[in-house]
């Protein structure tokens, strides 16, 4: 099995594996056609390589493209897991849906920047100065009702296999649970509801390489999101995480097709 990798760092040890810098990737392009798998892209990349180069990449593509935006993860979570999704309003930022959510919802709520990730771009909206200070940064308006927790679950999910799961305890400044802004990890037993949860969701939209986050509400979980690229800090060795990796792409190199991803699909016969 012949590998290609844009990510060194979470590929380091990987057998037959080439290693390339995103940048020079159109240099490689025989090179993409045949390998069995690439691994890591950049996103930029990603419709190039599928489409241009017929590549079958790792993480799957609906891990980058559901992953890559929360207005997108919302709308995909509200299909598969409704009843597991905190109330979300989401809206374009002009003046009407400014006062529109700002009269909805109850303080404090929570206010989000669509592609921001380890705590960034979230906000906890206490009064008006907080919305506007919001709402002044932001493209598109993200809203979430406030949930009562002083910590959140990770689920960390490679192929259909859970690799771990713990808790996040809030930083000392409170409200973030993100170990980057001051979180920490717990080893206390998780909910069997929440991990069933985070596998059901991942294999209904095909998410393959994620780490789940999960709030749990009177016995009731919540989905928050999940990242296609998360840290280790939670889990019991970065090797374990790539020998599932490793195992996972040997259980799916099935032969390639020709035609790849992109590939139209067959005329329907004419009625006679």
């Amino acid at each position: 099995m012949q590998l290609i990798s844009f990510d060194p760092f979470r590929t380091l040890g990987f057998p037959n594996t080439q290693v390339l810098k995103p940048e020079h990737f159109f240099r490689h392009q025989d090179a993409l056609r045949q390998a069995n798998w690439v691994l890591f892209p950049g996103y930029w990349q990603l419709n190039a390589l599928l489409y241009g180069l017929k590549c079958r990449v790792f993480p799957s593509e609906a891990s980058y493209r559901i992953g890559h935006d929360k207005v997108e993860m919302t709308r995909a979570f509200e299909v598969v897991a409704p009843a597991h999704i905190p109330l979300t309003l989401i809206e374009p930022n002009g003046p009407l849906q400014q006062a529109l959510l700002w009269d909805t919802m109850t303080l404090p709520f929570v206010a989000k920047h669509p592609k921001a990730s380890m705590g960034e771009g979230v906000f906890l909206i206490r009064d008006r100065a907080d919305w506007q200070r919001y709402y002044a940064s932001a493209d598109v308006l993200y809203v979430q009702e406030y949930l009562p927790i002083d910590r959140d679950i990770r689920i960390v999910i490679v192929g259909d296999q859970v690799l771990s799961a713990y808790w996040r305890r809030q930083a000392d400044q409170g409200f973030y649970n993100n170990v980057a802004r001051g979180g920490w990890v717990s080893h206390d037993a998780v909910p069997t509801a929440a991990i069933d949860l985070a596998l059901q969701v991942a294999s209904d939209l095909n998410i393959n390489h994620a780490g789940f986050d999960i709030a749990w509400v009177g016995g009731h979980p919540y989905l928050l999101e999940f990242n296609r690229l998360f840290g280790n800090q939670g889990l019991a060795s970065s090797q374990a995480l790539k020998d599932r990796i490793l195992q996972y792409l040997h259980e799916h190199d099935v032969p390639r097709d020709p035609n790849g991803p992109s590939a139209s699909p067959q005329p329907l016969p004419q009625a006679v």
